[in-house]
């Protein structure tokens, strides 16, 4: 046991593999052993070498002069056979394009796709600085670029590196493009006088060149505090207007005027109108538009879809159902709570006795008359509590469910009390 022990004790002081010491590691020899001569004496390895002296076997089967085994070291040319180009060149699965393209259609995802060009000349306004701030805190790029009308925004969206084969191509569309075009109070007042002056629908829109293929959105800052300053009785306590042709116009303008060319714009050139008071409020306006941008595409993959208002993996609320029709039955029970005047008591008796909507109008069409068939669910007993008047299903009720299983018309009423 002592041997044991210094031994042991000998080979935890032995130098570690990979020092400088154990270069002659590929000899067979312990680590703890030194050739005579060498620095040290060979009392230093103590009973560790009377040990090894005694019988090497031994030792050797003990772990004291064990041999590393050879490891072997796997370069990347070896999987460049012919199963790494089969797994390379695998075409992925149905379930792994549904991944791919649900995370394409993220809204964050969406959104760093999705550039706001902004005209220079919207900068020359002291509140630009405070529409590019949000952009920025919203994630949103945008680029300073002269657009084709002036003082405009226009969105852009790339198109992701892979396209899912599962979404349609035109979910993608890069060429879809939407502008906001910013006008000042007195120039938007000068095309609404155009516009209710003219008699019939209008041609054209002042603001917008007929050759545009996209009608832009409008934003007007601070219109109702540029007509109440230039109401008559304001006119001399603010500063006098640029021009007489402007002053005429404001005056000449009032709210139910404003109103007039709004509903004008809507309904003949498709032209939403946006009024907004200050710079904040067109920047929430304009950070709400861009997420929306974004998510446009998700929208419209959902609804090509055969049912856009089932969404694979989630449940809205209700009875769950699983795919092997579990929890069915919980949906017939509830759809029965949604007559009126149906208590859980009287649901569970219908459904123990017909346990699915098919079963019971297999048993309508056994019935021979209409009156056999209204009055199949009046004597089903309900269970109540003990020492309670036994209860029926009734009449009222067993003619409303048939009615609602048997009937062809989408008008019919179903409550008598209605």
């Amino acid at each position: 046991m002592s041997r044991g022990r210094n031994f042991f004790r000998a080979m935890v002081r032995a130098p570690p593999t990979g020092s400088r010491s154990t270069a002659a590691a590929g000899s067979g020899r312990c680590p703890a052993q030194r050739r005579p001569g060498s620095a040290g004496s060979q009392l230093e390895a103590g009973p560790a070498m009377s040990r090894t002296d005694t019988g090497r076997a031994g030792s050797s089967r003990r772990g004291g002069c064990l041999r590393r085994p050879p490891t072997w070291e796997v370069s990347d040319s070896d999987a460049e056979g012919p199963a790494g180009a089969e797994e390379g060149a695998r075409v992925p699965g149905p379930a792994e394009e549904r991944r791919a393209a649900a995370k394409a259609l993220r809204p964050e995802q969406a959104l760093r796709r999705v550039a706001v060009r902004v005209d220079p000349a919207v900068l020359e306004d002291a509140g630009a600085g405070i529409l590019l701030e949000a952009l920025s805190t919203l994630g949103c790029e945008y680029q300073v670029e002269t657009q084709r009308l002036a003082r405009s925004l226009r969105w852009t969206r790339a198109k992701p590196d892979s396209c899912p084969g599962t979404v349609p191509s035109e979910v993608w569309d890069a060429g879809e493009q939407d502008f906001l075009l910013l006008l000042e109070p007195e120039e938007f007042l000068q095309g609404v006088n155009q516009l209710t002056q003219t008699c019939g629908p209008p041609c054209s829109v002042p603001w917008i060149s007929p050759e545009g293929s996209t009608s832009p959105h409008v934003a007007v800052i601070g219109l109702d505090a540029y007509l109440w300053s230039h109401q008559p009785s304001n006119i001399h306590e603010t500063r006098q207007p640029e021009t007489a042709a402007v002053a005429r116009t404001a005056v000449a303008l009032s709210w139910p005027r404003v109103e007039e060319a709004l509903v004008l714009l809507q309904l003949w050139a498709h032209l939403d109108v946006l009024l907004v008071a200050s710079w904040q409020e067109l920047s929430r306006h304009v950070c709400a538009f861009s997420k929306a941008f974004a998510q446009r595409p998700r929208k419209q993959y959902r609804e090509s879809r055969a049912f856009s208002f089932c969404v694979a993996g989630r449940w809205a609320g209700g009875e769950r159902v699983a795919r092997d029709g579990t929890g069915l039955r919980g949906v017939w029970w509830r759809q029965i709570r949604q007559f009126n005047r149906v208590s859980p008591a009287v649901a569970d008796a219908v459904v123990t006795a017909f346990p699915s909507p098919r079963l019971l109008q297999q048993a309508y069409r056994t019935c021979n008359t209409e009156q056999e068939r209204t009055a199949l669910l009046a004597d089903l007993p309900v269970k109540t509590g003990d020492g309670a008047r036994p209860r029926r299903v009734g009449p009222d009720l067993a003619r409303r469910i048939c009615l609602f299983l048997t009937t062809t018309s989408p008008e019919l009423l179903l409550d008598l009390g209605s």
